[in-house]
């Protein structure tokens, strides 16, 4: 099974609470109350995420955190990547000569092409999307598969 970290995951949380008020600047403490979730895990969230500069930090009394690009410019990809770097469905699909087996692998092309199929797919969905009610789910058994 495919599963984000945790950390990842609130993430995700935080950043989409901050998109529903996106010029609004927040404390550590404020985000942990909104979000319910703990203050030491928001505050090392918030670190990883400004590093990246997906939010901006502010020092001082009126200090805090803001989004950096408009909600509609940050997919969730870009969080994803941030809390756990380049996105991939196995090790090989993302980085060569992790693997023994891969001079004579025959997936590994294809577990390429999957990881990016999962990746753009990841990019097509902002903060600004995740701020939304839920869309209906996708049929998958009616998506047809494109070969080019």
């Amino acid at each position: 099974m495919l599963r984000l970290s945790k950390l990842t995951d609130y993430a995700i949380v935080v950043m989409t609470d901050m998109a529903g008020e996106p010029d609004g600047v927040f404390s550590a403490a404020e985000l942990a109350a909104r979000t319910h979730l703990e203050q030491p895990t928001v505050a090392k969230v918030l670190k990883a995420l400004t590093k990246s500069g997906l939010i901006r930090s502010y020092r001082g009394a009126n200090g805090g955190y803001q989004l950096g690009p408009q909600p509609r410019n940050i997919s969730v990809a870009q969080v994803i990547a941030a809390m756990e770097g380049p996105i991939g469905m196995t090790e090989c699909s993302v980085h060569e000569g992790l693997c023994a087996q891969e001079a004579v692998c025959t997936t590994r092309s294809n577990w390429r092409r999957i990881s990016q199929a999962v990746e753009m797919a990841l990019h097509d969905v902002t903060l600004q999307d995740m701020t939304q009610p839920m869309v209906p789910p996708i049929d998958i058994r009616r998506m047809r598969v494109v070969r080019g």
